[in-house]
């Protein structure tokens, strides 16, 4: 396998979507058939039980995951990903909550990461509303808490919030993750280890969950979308 088959391979393990084969080939000032011929070592490589795949479509190219080890993959990586979102969606629910009417530009640029999912999610959950329109180019949405934000975490108004940069530097701390998942007994299914069955989020992080945290399920976060 020469050079350039490497840096193809590299570029798109680095991208993580597809990329143009006429961006590639202009970019590494190589010809065409060159970028094709290098496809096609890498197509070799892989083979058809890989775990890897190279998809080839819409003179586009992509590394994926071998679909027939689906399910292996779903069962290491969505409880990774699950874990996320849930971090971040609490994070702009308690952005919104203490800086409303807020915009979604104004919440990426606190968070200084993309917002939509969060914003979307806390829609679906009615967490929050469109609340009115910025007086700003654009006329970007603003959005505000609900009653029903209220309820879920059980709060008699905004004025009973804890403290904001405890509360965000509560949601932050890597290793206090698993306070994220704040049922009395969490268990991964499947998870047969003695010891995690009836353990607490305080139990693992030594950390006492806010009442804040206690309202979203992280079952009713991870299924939307």
């Amino acid at each position: 396998m020469d050079k350039l088959t490497n840096i193809i391979e590299a570029i798109l393990f680095a991208s993580g979507k597809s990329v143009e084969l006429a961006i590639i080939a202009e970019k590494l000032e190589v010809p065409m058939r060159e970028v094709k011929k290098a496809l096609a070592e890498l197509e070799e490589r892989y083979g058809a039980d890989g775990g890897i795949q190279l998809l080839q479509f819409n003179n586009k190219a992509q590394l994926a995951s071998n679909p027939e080890y689906k399910v292996n993959v779903e069962a290491v990586l969505n409880p990774i990903r699950e874990k996320e979102l849930t971090r971040t969606i609490l994070e702009c629910a308690a952005i919104i909550a203490y800086k409303q009417p807020i915009t979604r530009t104004e919440i990426e640029l606190l968070r200084g990461l993309n917002s939509d999912y969060a914003v979307h999610a806390l829609l679906e959950l009615k967490l929050i509303y469109p609340c009115g329109r910025k007086d700003a180019v654009g006329r970007p949405i603003l959005y505000a808490t609900t009653d029903e934000f209220l309820k879920r975490f059980k709060l008699n108004s905004l004025a009973d919030l804890p403290d904001y940069d405890a509360l965000m530097a509560a949601i932050a701390r890597p290793e206090t993750d698993s306070y994220l998942y704040a049922r009395e007994e969490y268990r991964e299914e499947g998870d047969g280890e003695e010891g995690t069955e009836g353990q607490t989020a305080e139990d693992d992080a030594g950390y006492e969950i806010p009442d804040f945290l206690r309202g979203l399920d992280e079952s009713d976060l991870v299924k939307i979308g």
